[in-house]
Formats: C-alpha cells, structure tokens, sequence
C-alpha cells in the first residue's frame, strides 16, 4: 500500500502507522486500509508516522531553515536519504527527516555534527525537496557560459541524465543546466526554437510560457545532436523524418524525473519539446488535492467507473490534465482480481499491478487493440482517440463487455457524441456504450504569500461575462503584478482541475441513440437531473473562495457562454 508521502515503509511499520491513523479517525472502524488510507489528508497520515516513531510533526519546515546552512550539506546525500538539517545552534541540530526509521539521516549528523544533539522531526518528502531545491546552484547557464561553449563532440551514452553533475562537456553542461532549471521552476515543459537570428529556449510554467533565453546560433546544431543521442538516434534522422519522438530520464537530486522529447522540422530549423514527467512526489488521487472536484462530481465519476462495461471519455486541450485524472482513475480500479492494459504513446506515468504498453507508430494501433482483446483485459486505457480506425476499435472493445478509458479533444464534455460521429462511428454505438463523457481544465491558484482583495468584479467584467450583479460587491482575490518570491514573480503557485462530468443513464442513451436530442439539451437535462456544476460553475466557485481569480478562469474557460 502507499500511503501518499513520496517515501515507501516496509509491512511492519505501515501497519502500526495505518493502525494509530485509524485510532485517530472518527471513522476508522468501518472502512477498510485503502480507503482510509484515501480519505484521509496527508497531514493526518504524517501525524500518525510521527506518532508511531515517537516524534514531533511539521508538515510546514521550510520557514524553519536557514538556506546558508542548508547550502553547506551535500544535496546528493541529503535527497537520497530524503532527510534536511535545518538549522544549528548551542550544540543542537534541528533535522527534518521523510522516513523516522532512515539511518541515514542519523549517520550524517554523527559524522558531520559529532558533538551537537540532533532535535529530530517528521515531514512531508515534498518539503524536504522543496527546502534541498531553494538552496541549489542549478539556475540555467549564464549568458557568459553559453557563450563560451565549443562546438565539440560529446559523449555518447547520455541516456540517464545527471543534471545537477559538473560536465567537462559543454553542451552537456548546457543542456544539463537547462533542464536543472526547469525542474526547479516546476515547468511542465521547456521549449528550444530556432528563427532566422534567434536560438532560444523557455519553460512553461502553470500553463504559461515564460521568458526566453537567447542562446548563440552556433550552438544550434550542437544542442540538436546531443538530445538526439539522449533517444540513441543519429544526427541523421533529423532529415529523414518531420517529427521524432523518444524519452530519456533526468536525474535531479537523486530523483528521476521523466522527460517526453518531441521534435519537428521548421522552415528556420526545429522545434523541440520536452515535457518533464515528475511524478516523485505526485501521485495523483481521485477527491484529493489538484483533483479535489466537487462532491457530486466525484460520486458521478464514481458511479461510471462502477459499471462493469462501457466506455468513459476524458476531454479537453492538450495540457488539460486528461491523463493525470484517467491514471488516477486507474488507481482506483487497480485490483488483484483485475486486469488492466494500457495503449499509450508515450507511457507517461507507471502503476504497479498496470500493465503499460508504448505505442511506437500509428500502424501498431490496430493489432496491439487485437491483441489486448484477447489478452483477457476487464479494462483497457487508450491513450487517445485520434482517427477513424481508433474510435471503432475503442467502441468496439466496449461492446465487447471491456470498461474502456479513453481522451478525445472537444471543447466541452456534451459534443463528445459528436466528435465519434465526425470520426465515423455510428451515433447508436457511441450512445449505447458511453457512461461518461467529461471535460476537464486545469486553472492557476492564486499564491497565498501575495495575493491581492478587491472589492469585487467591475460591472464591465459582470457584465461581459454573465455574472450575476451580487459579484460587483462581492470580495474576491487577485494575483500580485510581479508576484513575491514564494511564487517566483508569478502571482501564482501551481493549477486546479476543473471537471465538467456528463454521466449517461440507458435511457438518455437510447434518446441519443435516437437522435432526439442535441448536445445542448443533453448538456442541460443531464446536469439538471443530477445537478452536476458545469466548469463555468465550479469556476466561479474557486473564486468565491478566493482560490483564482477572473484573469486565470478567462483564460481556459468560455466564460461568455452562460450555462
């Protein structure tokens, strides 16, 4: 079992941990390990780890260290044995530690500290990376080093990237910092294009692109050669084919951190993207965290993922946060008894007891879905429907009696139905087999160190978008211009799915089937008799809370369209 705090105990003590959780829990007595364990909020996990060894709590240290001191320690060290020296004074050493029963924590201060008294307390393994991240030197590389770079050759086994290592190669150390930095900065994504005179390189970060970085036009081929030796590929494929994909892992720390690698040719050169996969001290779980949806919705998507055949689709724009939600779905169907096969190109996040399988190239897509069908799956999750030949086969597995998991790109979750019939497959198969259409959005959190109130919304905003008059007075909050440095200069920290959920019941399936209903009544009907909140509603209700603000939901939601 993993108890959601980036660090894994063995059976013994999971179970004097999960123990003392229950004793503390009103409803211990009734539920069961795992949904105990998923009901309850990682600081009530944490206090009772540090209940079982005997130890203070403080999910919240990083205002307790003092970043010289930290600076000192090695990094290395420090993240592989998830553990921190705080601070030190009088002959005592205030040390945060992930895991009480580490001994690695224990030797260091006894090595390094023979003579203070450790003070030791427990925290979240988030917070000790946080803390072992703010002090590290990995910053990108400075205009002076990348102007000195060399247009050498490099090594050529790269394939496990150590970005916080000093490189005597130039373009490693680069490219090294480059990422580095981009870990640091929690980017989702960093981008490299080349112009006529420009060489650059940005970061996504929260869903937007940030500053570029000028690099030398003559490192353009250098840099482009050396990712391509991360994937094993020659220089040459880069004009063999319009696009190459691949993946490599970058170690930060001591973590591994995934990095999906996409490139295509331009008229100036290329394009590359790299997603960062860093999934160490996220995994995703249904009602918790960025996926805490609103109480209906949840119990809805419950209910779909409860039948034991059909298929649920997962919408949105590339960016939306679809495959975090269908992996946390699979999360929560992952039983022993069950046999799970997953399509996807490229497996971004692995489960244990799941069996993934990389789709490599288009022309695999069919005889890979004939072979998971005689695999003896009870679910199957494919990655996305693109094409004709995709929507039949997920249909069609459906049919079958599978449970099917799948994304689609529709604007919203009602014209889902639309979207298979535009792909050929006939509407009657799709109303027939389809228990949950979604939609989802992710929306920038307000930082809580800076954020802004106001007094409320101004008329113009009321009224361009469809708010009620009560807005006008109502307090709300806003993002800092120029942020603070909690949320590096953003005014933001970190995103929230937003999901939009159309359960289908048999008998709007027939309707449908039919054709006796558009997508905007079906929109309308479904949310009414269940009264599921639309985006736009659960939009608004993030910022009565002060959660957004009106700047970062106009940005992903058509708030002009009254629902």
């Amino acid at each position: 079992m993993n108890l959601n705090l980036g660090i894994s105990f063995n059976e013994t003590i999971e179970k004097q941990v999960i123990a003392n959780l229950r004793a503390f829990s009103p409803e211990g007595k009734t539920l069961s390990d795992d949904k105990l364990v998923k009901i309850s909020s990682k600081s009530r996990i944490l206090g009772a780890v540090g209940h079982t060894a005997g130890l203070p709590v403080f999910p919240n240290v990083r205002e307790l260290a003092n970043p010289e001191f930290v600076s000192q320690c090695d990094a290395t060290i420090l993240s592989r044995g998830m553990f921190v020296p705080l601070r030190r004074g009088n002959n005592r050493i205030l040390l945060a530690v992930a895991d009480p029963w580490d001994y690695r924590a224990d030797d260091y201060c006894s090595l390094s500290y023979p003579n203070d008294i450790q003070l030791k307390v427990v925290t979240m393994a988030s917070e000790i990376s946080a803390i072992i991240e703010g002090v590290s030197n990995s910053s990108g590389p400075s205009q002076a080093t990348l102007e000195a770079v060399e247009v050498d050759e490099f090594a050529e086994d790269n394939r496990d990237f150590d970005v916080t290592c000093n490189y005597e190669e130039t373009i490693a150390q680069l490219v090294a910092g480059m990422v580095a930095d981009a870990i640091k900065q929690r980017a989702s994504d960093i981008h490299i294009k080349t112009e006529k005179t420009n060489f650059q390189y940005c970061f996504r970060i929260d869903g937007d692109l940030r500053q570029r970085v000028e690099m030398p036009l003559k490192l353009k081929d250098r840099v482009d050669a050396f990712l391509l030796n991360m994937m094993s590929l020659s220089p040459e494929e880069r004009s063999k084919r319009p696009g190459i994909s691949g993946r490599f892992t970058a170690l930060y720390y001591g973590r591994s951190v995934g990095v999906r690698y996409e490139r295509h040719r331009t008229y100036r050169g290329y394009h590359i993207t790299m997603r960062l996969l860093d999934k160490t001290h996220l995994e995703a779980r249904l009602g918790m965290g960025t996926l805490k949806f609103d109480k209906e919705t949840l119990f809805q998507l419950e209910a779909a993922m409860a039948v034991p055949s059909g298929i649920i689709v997962m919408s949105g724009p590339t960016g939306s946060g679809k495959s975090t939600t269908l992996n946390a779905m699979l999360r929560e169907l992952n039983h022993p008894e069950d046999n799970i096969l997953t399509l996807e190109n490229p497996v971004e996040d692995e489960i244990p007891g799941v069996t993934h399988c990389d789709l490599r190239d288009s022309s695999e897509f069919k005889p890979m879905i004939s072979s998971f069908m005689r695999s003896d799956p009870n679910v199957i999750l494919i990655g996305e429907v693109r094409d004709r030949e995709s929507a039949e086969l997920a249909i069609e597995a459906a049919i079958t009696g599978h449970k099917v998991l799948t994304t689609i790109h529709t604007p919203r979750a009602s014209l889902v139905i639309e979207r298979f019939q535009q792909l050929g497959t006939e509407r009657w198969k799709i109303a027939q087999t389809l228990k949950a259409a979604c939609a989802q959005r992710l929306v920038k959190v307000l930082c809580h160190a800076c954020r802004e109130r106001t007094d409320g919304v101004s008329e113009h905003d009321t009224r361009l978008f469809h708010l009620d008059p009560s807005w006008i007075s109502r307090p709300v909050y806003v993002h800092r211009d120029g942020g603070c440095h909690e949320c590096k200069g953003t005014g933001y920290i970190g995103r929230s799915a937003i999901l939009e959920i159309l359960p289908i019941s048999p008998k709007v399936g027939d309707e449908l089937a039919k054709g006796d209903m558009t997508p905007y009544e079906l929109e309308q009907r479904v949310r009414r008799d269940n009264k599921i909140p639309s985006m736009r509603e659960s939009g608004l209700k993030l910022l009565a809370e002060g959660k957004t603000d009106l700047e970062a939901l106009r940005k992903q939601l058509d708030m002009t369209y009254e629902s």
